[in-house]
């Protein structure tokens, strides 16, 4: 038996013997993407190839026993049904010892090509990075390159901190971003190019916190993304090390964007300011593609490096992926949409419309649960705040809690009594217009937070009880107008 099939046949034997504990766990999800079992982390990979959708995975099957990284996978037919497919890749080379960490997917020729970073680390710890390559003719065999790696740890003025390379084509060339770190300990993204996906020439620094204007945006980026929306390029990366100002960048690490033009002969992007994609408290490492319709997809990791603090721990299975959403440009700002399957998922649809809140809470008979969407259109005149309790019950004590401040101009996610997870608030603002939009889709433990058509979007993770299913909607100050369309999921 080979190196690489036993550390198959290991990591398979570890999902049969722990599936069934970690299936019967109330925090499971109805409608996300999770490991069968132990650590998922970055998504990979997310590529339409021959009419399905693939989406891959950092998957850890072994947690938490130890770090050993492999790529999990599904694909679908539609962006909703997934179907669990074998692992894809496990670290069985010299180049990988200690996992196949990030990357992305391509199709040449009818076939499908992974290009990922394999991480070695010696008995000190210190790092070796690794570019290679995978290749399937069926997208779910993967035959490693007899010549990987093809790219051997960092160029000239850079740390071993070189990974999670993004692979696009335009015009005649293939192009590839990686997160990368500079001897003087600043975050980057460098810009390689090829002819074959395997011999490449690093064109320069797209952008960098060694740029003056850029120089809060930390020590090191991960998983850059390099795409274009409506004619716009956009550099999207998670940059580690940002001090919080404020509202922003209140995250142990952050993710956001760039937006303006990439020279292709230079490499560099010209760029307006750096947008933070999400306010709320896990949202990292996103993964983009486009798709045969023409849409630019994005799902990310519902969860931060080094924050493993959750119920699920114990019963041996840890994080999950986002919804699948559309990014669009409105203003010049990414806006999130969940895509428009996302409807397939609706069960026995509840409204209600023009109902009157003031200032004691109300609710509303069959809106309540803990895997649901639920769309509010709200208006005032004149309030001081309103909001809504989500996952309440008043006896436990728990909710989790969206409120808007008429005065302040801010929308506000309070998880401080969201059950048995970090607690926080999140903050953003939005304009006081006497109008709000909020799409809401709430699966066990985790929120999803769609404000005014995608202008902002705040995704978390909360543990409530499984008895806190109720919802309320109140104002203090004033009144204000509800319709509601709620639906089971």
């Amino acid at each position: 038996m080979s190196k690489e099939q036993e550390l198959y046949m290991n990591a398979n034997k570890e999902i049969e013997k722990r599936k069934y504990r970690i299936d019967e766990d109330y925090y499971r999800l109805n409608y996300h993407l999770m490991p069968p079992v132990g650590f998922m982390n970055d998504p990979n990979g997310f590529i339409n190839f021959k009419e399905e959708y693939h989406i891959f995975y950092q998957f850890n099957p072994f947690y938490p026993a130890g770090k050993k990284v492999y790529w999990g996978h599904y694909k679908s037919s539609d962006l909703i049904n997934w179907q669990p497919m074998p692992i894809a890749l496990c670290p069985s080379e010299w180049y990988e010892t200690h996992g196949c960490y990030s990357g992305s997917a391509v199709s040449v020729d009818g076939k499908m090509t992974l290009m990922y970073t394999g991480n070695v680390k010696d008995e000190n710890n210190n790092r070796e990075t690794y570019q290679c390559l995978a290749h399937s003719s069926d997208g779910i065999t993967f035959t490693k390159n007899e010549n990987n790696p093809v790219i051997c740890n960092q160029p000239k003025g850079y740390t071993r901190h070189f990974r999670d390379p993004k692979v696009w084509r335009h015009n005649d060339l293939w192009y590839m971003v990686l997160g990368a770190q500079t001897e003087a300990l600043k975050g980057t993204a460098l810009i390689y190019s090829s002819e074959d996906l395997k011999e490449w020439s690093m064109l320069g620094e797209a952008a960098g916190s060694n740029n003056k204007d850029l120089s809060f945006l930390g020590y090191m980026w991960e998983c850059p993304n390099i795409f274009s929306v409506d004619g716009e390029d956009i550099l999207m990366f998670c940059p580690q090390g940002v001090q919080a100002q404020g509202d922003l960048y209140n995250n142990i690490y952050q993710c956001g964007y760039l937006m303006g033009k990439l020279n292709y002969e230079t490499g560099k992007l010209s760029y307006g300011e750096f947008i933070e994609l999400d306010r709320g408290f896990e949202f990292y490492a996103p993964q983009i593609t486009k798709d045969i319709k023409g849409r630019t997809l994005i799902s990310g990791w519902m969860g931060l490096p080094e924050e493993e603090e959750a119920p699920t721990a114990e019963k041996g299975w840890l994080h999950c992926l986002t919804m699948m959403r559309e990014l669009k440009i409105k203003e010049r700002k990414l806006i999130q949409l969940p895509i428009e399957e996302t409807k397939l998922l609706r069960k026995k649809e509840i409204s209600y419309s023009q109902v009157i809140a003031s200032d004691e809470s109300v609710s509303f008979e069959g809106i309540c649960g803990d895997s649901y969407e639920l769309l509010c259109n709200i208006s005032w005149e004149k309030t001081e705040s309103f909001g809504i309790r989500l996952r309440c019950n008043s006896k436990l004590q728990e909710e989790t809690l969206i409120y808007y401040s008429s005065r302040e101009e801010k929308l506000v996610l309070d998880r401080n009594r969201s059950g048995m997870c970090k607690q926080g608030i999140r903050r953003c603002s939005i304009k006081n217009n006497g109008k709000l939009n909020l799409r809401i889709f709430m699966d066990k433990s985790s929120i999803e937070i769609f404000v005014n058509e995608g202008e902002e979007v705040f995704t978390s993770r909360i543990y409530p009880s499984k008895e806190s299913q109720g919802i309320e909607f109140f104002s203090i100050g004033g009144e204000i107008d509800l319709d509601i369309n709620f639906w089971q999921i």
